[in-house]
């Protein structure tokens, strides 16, 4: 079995090129002798010493559990290698041994009756993972998405991408959206102003997590999910495929997994403003600390506004967002954490369906230009978040370890929203407004216990997760379809300024009441058949209840997991793994309105994933394919219509099957220098061999890098990114012609650049350039017959203040 281990800095002698199928090369070290200079300020040991091994240029190996909570006074001025190590571990009580051309960071012995002792560390052990804020790195320490073992990413049979703190900071990742867009093999559809879709694999993501507890994604009505600010998370875990043994009911493309941040046990504080294209204007404010003497309670609370326009004109978004979370150690061996997170959408002149529709009323297909917003100026969709939390997490004397979660959340939405979804009339260039208002919330209470921990069998150790969930969430909502326009409803299409008056809403035509309830029992295990293979076993037995305005039930669902790992040397193990998923189809209805049979999917995936430098760097490739049975096809005569009321589908039974290949590299290549990189190869068929989903990109290539100088450079970081994508397409129904006509975006670059100078210990500015090049491209064509425009190139300069 591996112990992850922490090496916080290092350099390679030969630039890793390749991903997975790579050799590793020998490190090439800084002499030890030589004196550098050092400016390292206080911080947390872990930080301490990523940024010692950065300005060194040297490999520094150290166990998790010696720095997890310990503060570090830093270090200034010109020192050796070894005196600067002593400097910085003596007064911690730590030491570093040569190991190799590099250290270990060692418990320094003590002398006790003539024994050597090691001196005892105390941590309490993270659940989630390995907290990836201030560590630096692209790359994570452990996770636990996929089986609540915390396992590194070699270990994990399963492919997994994790979008680290320092990832988000480095190139100004602000929203959700923009994590998923440097998420290698995730495609960003933009329905509206404010609705966004990701697919992985071939399959729309429904599946998200908080700090491991599960939900589907809100109603059509509401955005939820996908409008989350990521002041307050500590990093994005998306674990690819079908994730049915942790999630429970969902669809087989991926699960997003968003991790809080968590109190530190030393002060820190920082104050960020930015400013940028389009009347682009952020602040936040992140304070951190120890509330009693001993640091047995600590807290963190964290405030961010931003008040933004859009290249659509007469568009504007506010956000605010409010995040305070305690963590008190009630005793050595347990851990009881507390909070709470609010956020507010409040938007203005929201487009709804598209930003502009495709064909006039011929069906002549038009062109407008790329600001053209087709929402009315009193079109609006405010959207609330707010969600408490609690956790209790208890370490037994046998290295068992129990946890509760409960989380109560409420998604509410006010969304009277207007604009033009018909094409002008050629002769007199005039349209319409359609209209419709939507309020409702829904309120979710989730709870979710386990027990965790080694166990022997056969004379070698194993593990073992069990544990049990249970959720309800009950929507409640109103539309109001029946509006009465005050005056006429005609618009100039080619010069529509949004000025029209809110109609009368009248009386609701339709409420909306539905529950729905789930519960699960779950169990895995890891089993060390020998020193090099591993067997992962994990079942869920799954019920799920939907009652109020329909009714569906699915109990007793046996969702199995599958998994193997095997060590091929020190650096690669090869894997393969199988999991399952299912969805009852509740809201999917054909024009019969009879309700689809459950969404089925099994994914499988081979692959060999490396380690290098003591998981400073990771690397991947998988082959992966996943079957769907009960697929959802929309029905594209029926949506034509902009004025019908929701999407329908047919109901055909189709099945699916994608298969393709994903390669990732994420970490330190060398001092100073973090990537993250992937290209994922897809292919998703129907039953008859007919390519579908092909709005997905069948290729797509992500590289993001930041390199921080040293020397005389060393207070400068420069960075950049390009993400391209192949040719994709929409096979749309032309309803005013009665046919089918081909849309698509061909293959398109995205080149983004960063940089950031360090002016002193306490203060940095960053400059974040997006779409550098200014590339015209869609993110999503076909919705009720419209398309949105991708951003054009814009910049955002920010400021921080640390304390």
């Amino acid at each position: 079995m591996h112990s992850p281990l922490t090496p916080l800095a290092g350099a390679l002698r030969t630039v890793v090129l390749g991903l997975s199928i790579a050799t590793a090369s020998h490190p090439a070290f800084a002499a030890t002798g030589d004196e550098h200079a050092y400016h390292i300020a206080a911080g947390n040991l872990d930080s301490v010493l990523g940024s010692f091994g950065q300005q060194s240029g040297v490999m520094i190996a150290v166990d998790s559990t010696l720095t997890t909570g310990i503060h570090s006074s830093g270090l200034s001025g010109n020192f050796a290698v070894s005196e600067g190590l002593q400097r910085l571990l003596e007064p911690l009580g730590l030491q570093a041994v040569s190991e190799g051309d590099g250290f270990r960071v060692i418990a320094r012995p003590t002398q006790n009756n003539g024994q050597l002792e090691l001196q005892a560390t105390q941590v309490m052990s993270n659940q989630l993972g390995t907290i990836t804020e201030g560590s630096g790195s692209y790359t994570p320490g452990t996770i636990a998405t996929a089986t609540r073992m915390v396992l590194s990413p070699r270990e994990t049979p399963q492919s997994i991408t994790v979008i680290t703190r320092q990832h988000m900071d480095d190139f100004g990742l602000n929203s959700i959206d923009e994590v998923m867009r440097h998420t290698p093999g995730i495609t960003v559809s933009t329905f509206d102003s404010e609705r966004t879709n990701y697919y992985a694999r071939g399959f729309s993501v429904e599946n998200f997590q908080y700090d491991g507890i599960p939900t589907l994604r809100n109603s059509a009505y509401s955005s939820g999910q996908t409008l989350s600010d990521m002041a307050i998370y500590d990093r994005v875990e998306i674990l690819k495929g079908a994730t049915g043994l942790l999630t429970g009911a969902g669809a087989p493309g991926a699960t997003i997994n968003l991790i809080r941040k968590k109190p530190t046990r030393d002060f820190k504080a920082s104050v960020e403003v930015g400013a940028g294209s389009w009347d682009n204007y952020r602040t936040q404010v992140d304070v951190s600390g120890p509330l009693t003497d001993s640091g047995n309670v600590r807290g963190r609370a964290v405030a961010a506004y931003q008040d933004k326009n859009s290249f659509m004109e007469r568009y504007e978004r506010k956000t605010g967002v409010y995040f305070g979370t305690l963590e008190a150690d009630l005793s050595d061996d347990t851990l009881l954490t507390v909070g709470f997170d609010y956020q507010n959408n409040d938007p203005h002149a929201s487009g709804w369906s598209g930003s502009r529709p495709l064909f006039d009323r011929t069906g002549e297909p038009i062109d407008v230009k790329r600001s053209y917003n087709n929402g009315a100026n009193w079109s609006r969709w405010e959207q609330t978040t707010q969600s408490v939390f609690a956790t209790l997490e208890h370490s037994f004397a046998n290295a068992w370890v129990g946890k509760a979660q409960l989380t109560h959340q409420v998604n509410s939405y006010d969304a009277p929203l207007g604009s033009v979804m018909s094409g002008p009339s050629p002769a007199t260039g005039l349209s319409s407004i359609y209209a419709n208002k939507f309020t409702g919330n829904t309120r979710t209470d989730a709870a979710d216990a386990y027990f965790s921990g080694p166990f022997s069998l056969a004379g070698r150790e194993h593990e073992l997760v069990i544990g049990a969930s249970a959720s309800s969430a009950h929507w409640r909502g109103k539309d109001y379809g029946n509006p009465t326009f005050l005056s006429a409803n005609v618009v100039d299409f080619w010069n529509f300024d949004g000025k029209t008056t809110e109609p009368n809403w009248g009386a609701p035509t339709q409420y909306n009441d539905t529950t729905t309830r789930q519960t699960a029992g779950y169990l895995s295990a890891r089993f060390n058949l020998t020193d090099e293979l591993n067997l992962l076993l994990g079942t869920r037995v799954a019920n799920y209840w939907l009652t109020g305005d329909y009714d569906t039930t699915e109990t007793g669902r046996l969702v199995p997991y599958v998994g193997a790992t095997y060590d091929l040397n020190d650096n690669f193990t090869a894997y393969a793994s199988y999991t399952d998923i299912f969805m009852p189809q509740t809201y999917n209805r054909d024009r019969n309105n009879k309700v689809l049979e459950p969404d089925e999917g099994k994914n499988y995936e081979v692959g060999i994933k490396g380690e290098f430098y003591g998981g400073r760097l990771n690397t991947s490739l998988a082959y992966f394919e996943v079957h769907e049975t009960n697929r959802a096809e929309p029905d594209a005569e029926y949506n034509a219509d902009p004025t019908n009321p929701s999407i329908l589908y047919a109901s055909i039974g189709t099945k699916a099957k994608a298969k393709g290949f994903e390669a990732e590299m994420s970490g330190e290549l060398a001092p100073g220098w973090q990537a993250q990189a992937g290209f994922t190869h897809k292919i998703i068929r129907d039953s008859e061999d007919k390519k579908i989903s092909t709005w997905e990109p069948e290729d797509q290539l992500s590289v993001y890098t930041t390199y921080k100088f040293k020397g005389p450079l060393d207070r400068l970081t420069i960075g950049g990114g390009a993400r391209w994508q192949s040719r994709s397409w929409q096979n749309i129904y032309n309803r005013a012609r009665d046919q089918y006509q081909d849309f698509s975006q061909d293959a398109y670059w995205l080149v983004d650049a960063m940089a950031r100078y360090q002016v002193n210990e306490h203060l940095s500015t960053t400059l974040n350039v997006n779409n550098l090049f200014d590339k015209l491209y869609y993110t999503n064509i076909g919705f009720y017959n419209t398309a949105y425009y991708g951003d054009p190139r814009n910049v955002m300069l920010n400021t921080r203040w640390d304390f």
